[in-house]
């Protein structure tokens, strides 16, 4: 963001006396640790400053948009999951059978193909779906909170969750691709690890069906890789689905960010990239406690290594 955000807002034939005003007025005319004390201090108090784009303060901006991007990743998780753990375990049975080369290619493609690029073939493909937006115009429902399907769930509200869902269809496919060919390929791999231990093998001995030795003794051990990926993706969906959101036009944090930067509107950008950290960071800090209470041995690591 080279520009100077004063002479963005007031145009390139603002009044020297009116630019030295705003920087004033902003702090901006201070030395760099004076306005990162400003700043740390706003932090303390919850305040962000004000928008330069926006109608509202970067805290209730953030407040309005960040619901939108929660609850479009955790569609995008609900589909990427289940879809990618079924995609792996059956790549890992019928290893170098069709499904496997199937899955595997299918993997490939939701890895390579550019989340913007699939977003409009799913427009095209899909023009009957809603393209935009998280509710068709018109729609009157008094939310006190901007989790619009959550809300309406609780309500009783049928017709404006099936809207909302609707709406989430397409930004969430897109969305999941990514993370369901991760985690279908992590499958896979723990999966045909776990295949050839000898502890499956003696399942088998036992008598067990496939279906049991598969999804009772061998998908429990070779789940952990599968958590610790899933993790990962739900926190770098979560900090940001920028493309997904400016493609299909949806009100969350990453479309936010975009058009604060087009309109060099520091604060803004300045907010959400600390709210984009700290929920990458937490969703990291949440991962590893996850792993070593589901894992034994990376907690008598460190007792090792202490």
């Amino acid at each position: 963001m080279p520009n100077n955000p004063v002479l963005a807002r007031f145009g390139q034939h603002a009044v020297p006396e009116q630019v030295a005003e705003e920087m004033a007025r902003q702090g901006w005319d201070q030395p760099l640790y004076v306005q990162l004390g400003r700043f740390l201090q706003g932090l303390l108090r919850g305040e962000l400053g004000d928008s330069f784009f926006y109608p509202e303060s970067v805290a209730e901006g953030l407040r309005r948009t960040f619901p939108a991007t929660v609850e479009l990743t955790l569609a995008a998780i609900a589909l990427a999951v289940p879809l990618g753990i079924v995609a792996g375990i059956s790549a890992a049975v019928w290893r170098n059978r069709t499904p496997d080369y199937l899955c595997m290619t299918v993997s490939l493609l939701g890895v390579s193909v550019p989340v913007f690029f699939l977003g409009l073939c799913l427009l095209y493909v899909f023009p009957q779906m809603p393209p935009s937006w998280r509710l068709p115009p018109g729609t009157v429902f008094d939310r006190a909170t901007e989790f619009i399907a959550v809300e309406s769930l609780l309500r009783g509200r049928g017709d404006v969750l099936g809207a909302s869902l609707a709406h989430l269809c397409l930004p969430a496919l897109a969305l999941s691709t990514i993370p369901m060919a991760y985690i279908a390929r992590i499958t896979r791999s723990s999966m045909l690890e776990i295949l050839s231990a000898d502890f499956v093998r003696t399942a088998r001995a036992k008598g067990n069906p496939p279906w049991r030795v598969v999804l009772r003794h061998a998908f429990p051990n070779a789940a952990l890789p599968v958590v610790n990926i899933g993790g990962l993706q739900f926190g770098q969906l979560l900090s940001g689905a920028v493309l997904t959101e400016s493609v299909f036009n949806w009100p969350g944090l990453g479309r936010y960010i975009v058009q604060a930067v087009q309109h060099s509107d520091y604060n803004a950008v300045q907010g959400g990239t600390l709210l984009v950290a700290t929920v990458f960071v937490a969703t990291n800090l949440a991962v590893d406690a996850l792993f070593a209470f589901l894992d034994p041995r990376v907690r008598l690591g460190e007792a090792t290594h202490g």
